[in-house]
């Protein structure tokens, strides 16, 4: 097993790519704490999942459950190895000047303030125990942004690049950053990224400007999260791997 005697938190693993990355570092051998907000969901997902893992409700904008997630990894099992940043949220597409202050403020706290409690949490435990993984969940809307999701692209614009920072920065510590930028994917917040509803034909669409012809999946995503963590790329950091099907060349 490839990642066997790991210890990984993962955020937003309720659903979608999260609840994928879950039970692919469970099966891989990871012992695997899910933080997400719907508690019950990712309390589902981890008993599904098999294996030592367990399942938090928490909050990631909140420095305090943060916090807690990791003291309940370290109180469980002793370390923390691999953190995955994937809980992530949008508003609904649609033309800039129509996105609410609060939507702005809700797409910045979740996408990206999330992960600066992450690191200020995580770094100092990693360093301590002589390095880590730590792997952020940024996109294609990052790289080759589409209209009507202004501030959603520029939330994964600033994962892309402070994934490589701190990549520069924490490498002294032995920790590596990389970053997956998924296309669109099959997930509940494809209407929101679409603006409208999930139908064939509107997917063909969107499916249409993808070169390998279709969506991203959550197995796709959870193998590459699976790559990025394991001792083979223990050389690979600083990394903001596309998995798009050819959507940004």
């Amino acid at each position: 097993m490839r990642l066997k005697d790991k210890v990984a938190l993962v955020t937003g693993g309720a659903s979608g790519f999260g609840a994928d990355i879950v039970r692919a570092y469970a099966q891989e051998g990871a012992r695997v704490v899910n933080l997400d907000l719907n508690g019950e969901g990712a309390e589902k997902v981890s008993r599904a999942a098999g294996g030592e893992g367990f399942a938090l409700k928490g909050d990631v904008t909140s420095r305090a459950d943060i916090d807690a997630a990791v003291a309940a990894a370290l109180n469980k099992f002793g370390r923390l190895d691999i953190v995955v940043n994937n809980a992530g949220w949008t508003f609904r597409n649609k033309p800039v000047l129509e996105v609410s202050e609060a939507e702005f403020d809700k797409v910045f706290a979740i996408n990206v303030k999330s992960i600066y409690h992450m690191v200020a949490a995580v770094a100092p435990v990693m360093t301590k125990q002589g390095g880590g993984a730590i792997i952020n969940i940024g996109s294609t809307a990052g790289v080759r942004p589409r209209p009507g999701l202004t501030w959603y692209n520029a939330t994964k614009g600033a994962v892309n690049l402070v994934s490589k920072s701190l990549a520069v920065e924490l490498a002294p510590q032995k920790i590596r950053v990389n970053c997956i930028a998924p296309v669109m994917g099959e997930t509940a917040l494809l209407e929101s990224f679409m603006g409208l509803p999930d139908t064939p034909e509107n997917r063909a669409k969107f499916v249409a400007t993808i070169p390998l012809g279709r969506m991203s999946r959550g197995a796709d995503i959870a193998n590459a999260c699976v790559w990025l963590a394991e001792d083979a790329t223990a050389f690979v950091t600083g990394v903001v791997l596309p998995i798009d099907g050819g959507r940004t060349v």
